[in-house]
């Protein structure tokens, strides 16, 4: 059973910073392309942040300039800077496959930004 464990969220100012973490199981994790995710109630799931096996990153317009994403392949994890926070970045974040099929979420970590 492939695990996703997330970590690293809480409550910050607008202006802030996090670093969400994200220690998977997943198999020839080096060779696989990864990414981060975020849902708010009511909403679908959004991909945020990607990054290659080779380490070229793409992210979102919403997020550009402000988040970053970087991997580990000795720690097999995957993290997620956040800078410039704004009470809109809200939301649960995950992190698993950049595209399906997917392997079994996570229980994600809460992010809040407050105004």
């Amino acid at each position: 059973q492939v695990q996703l464990v997330e970590s690293g969220g809480g409550l910050v100012q607008s202006g802030g910073s996090l670093r969400l973490s994200c220690k998977t199981s997943i198999t020839m994790f080096s060779s696989r392309a990864m990414g981060w995710y975020r849902q708010t109630p009511g909403k679908q799931r959004e991909l945020v942040a990607a990054i290659t096996s080779s380490g070229t990153t793409n992210y979102a317009d919403s997020v550009k300039e402000r988040f970053t994403i970087s991997r580990d392949n000795a720690k097999t994890t995957v993290y997620l800077r956040m800078d410039s926070l704004k009470p809109e970045d809200t939301a649960v974040y995950y992190c698993n496959k950049n595209r399906p099929p997917f392997v079994s979420w996570g229980q994600g970590t809460q992010v809040t930004v407050s105004s």
